[in-house]
């Protein structure tokens, strides 16, 4: 298999997930999962996604669709990158094994179907939040406490974000 297709076979569909899941999950390996945007990779991504990784064997990503960013009342101009790139950009990170797309406002479906080991987001989330009216709230922690799976929040690289990368761009 060249790199190309290494890259391309990490974009996945929801059956396409199932299915591999099932496979790590007979060969004894964990599972991390996260979401987001992603939309203009930066530093604080790369560090988020590699101690994600590094908490299982294997990365999900959910990774919201074009109009999951725009329905989450981001600018007007986001994504400034097509869900197509943003997905080749994260498959093209070792610390991601799997990309999936999901159209839906949240994860929550797409964590209740793939039921990994660990849920991971950056520590603008809380671990112990439990209230889902919450900002805070990591969607999909009820799903882990059901499960007895962890909820794990990363600490964020001060300085870098989307939106401060976008505004500096501008001046």
């Amino acid at each position: 298999m060249t790199r190309q297709e290494n890259l391309q076979n990490k974009i996945v569909t929801l059956e396409e997930a199932i299915r591999r899941v099932g496979i790590w999950r007979n060969t004894g390996m964990k599972i991390t999962f996260t979401n987001g945007c992603f939309d203009i990779l930066h530093t604080g991504h790369v560090t988020y996604l590699t101690q994600a990784a590094d908490l299982a064997n294997r990365l999900i990503v959910g990774l919201n669709s074009d109009a999951s960013v725009k329905r989450q009342g981001k600018a007007d101009n986001r994504p400034i990158n097509s869900e197509a790139s943003r997905a080749i950009v994260l498959a093209g990170l070792s610390a991601v094994d799997l990309v999936v797309i999901f159209d839906e406002n949240t994860p929550y479906e797409l964590i209740k179907t793939l039921q990994p080991d660990i849920v991971a987001k950056g520590s603008d989330y809380d671990a112990d939040e439990r209230n889902t009216d919450s900002k805070t709230y990591i969607v999909g922690a009820d799903l882990m406490d059901a499960t007895g799976g962890k909820v794990v929040s990363i600490p964020l690289v001060e300085g870098f974000s989307t939106t401060n990368l976008i505004q500096k761009i501008k001046q």
